[in-house]
């Protein structure tokens, strides 16, 4: 279920309307990319968070089932030494989304939050962000 290939956004958790202002909506963005996952076990996941141009984190973490059938995951993404992501460490929390019975076209989800678990260049720890991810083919 969580095996393949997601294309990730998480945005700043800003209260504030954008409005119909697409710079704005834009500007609410915190990271893009493509989370590429594997199951060694039913209990673990493992992988890549790639945003180009050698901006890749290396993931590793846990998976519980829920009890509607879904999945909760909680995995660390760690840079590379020797890269521009050298030194950075991120943890994320989700679940994969509801898949609605009468659902069309339905794409699985999966929706959580980000921490930025250690800081680097001018950005502090604790930062924390949204994001949800779906499923590429």
């Amino acid at each position: 279920m969580l095996a393949g290939s997601w294309m990730y956004r998480s945005y700043l958790n800003n209260p504030d309307p954008v409005g119909g202002d697409p710079q704005k909506a834009a500007d609410s963005i915190f990271g893009e990319g493509v989370f590429t996952l594997a199951t060694p076990t039913d209990a673990t996941v493992t992988g890549t968070f790639d945003m180009g141009g050698d901006y890749v984190l290396d993931l590793e973490g846990q998976v519980t089932p829920n009890a509607d059938g879904g999945l909760t995951f909680e995995m660390a993404g760690v840079g590379r030494a020797g890269t521009p992501t050298a030194g950075w460490e991120y943890d994320y929390h989700a679940t994969t989304a509801y898949l609605w019975p009468a659902g069309v076209d339905q794409i699985p989800s999966l929706v959580g939050t980000v921490l930025r678990a250690r800081p680097h260049g001018s950005g502090q720890a604790g930062v924390t962000a949204s994001f949800v991810a779906v499923r590429r083919p």
